[in-house]
């Protein structure tokens, strides 16, 4: 018989993306992987780069974006606060909404959970009410989970980038 404790240590499967728009794209991506796996999340899996242009303004500087499968013992609320101090590490700045940035940071997924919190800083919505629409994060999370599906719809990742109009899917381009 297992003990609920030792259920409830078990390490949780999170899907991260990281993407950068300022500075050495590829160099602020790398720095914060290395960050993450130094603060307790073990990253098992890292897919390519792809490029996108910014959004709502296409003038900003491009993005390069990844998305993570990693492994993690912290909680959902923790998982936040590590990965906006490594934001934070790592440049960013408060500004205003959708601007450049050297790094942003947002867990995709949660152990298939759905999740809404709400901290005096911050507030955390898994899977993010646009996903189904971002294909700077459903084309990478394609390449390196074939099988994902999408906790609240339930919906195969393969259903999702089918949905996605032909203009979206032709302006992110794989590095």
């Amino acid at each position: 018989m297992i003990k609920q404790d030792t259920l409830e240590n078990q390490a949780k499967l999170v899907y991260i993306a990281v993407g950068s728009n300022l500075g050495n794209k590829k160099f602020n991506i790398e720095k914060a992987k290395f960050l993450l796996q130094k603060g307790g999340i073990k990253i098992e899996l890292s897919s390519s780069i792809f490029e996108t242009k910014s959004w709502p303004n296409k003038n900003f500087p491009n993005y390069f974006n990844i998305v993570l499968r990693a492994k993690t013992f912290f909680k959902p609320k923790n998982l936040l606060k590590k990965i906006k101090e490594i934001e934070v590490l790592l440049g960013r700045k408060s500004s205003i909404k959708n601007y450049p940035r050297t790094c942003d940071i947002d867990i995709i997924d949660f152990d298939q959970k759905i999740i809404k919190i709400n901290t005096s800083k911050n507030k955390l919505i898994i899977p993010h009410s646009k996903l189904h629409r971002r294909n700077f994060v459903l084309l990478p999370l394609f390449e390196i989970s074939k099988n994902w599906k999408h906790p609240k719809t339930n919906k195969k990742i393969s259903d999702l980038l089918a949905d996605l109009d032909i203009d979206n899917l032709r302006s992110i381009k794989h590095l």
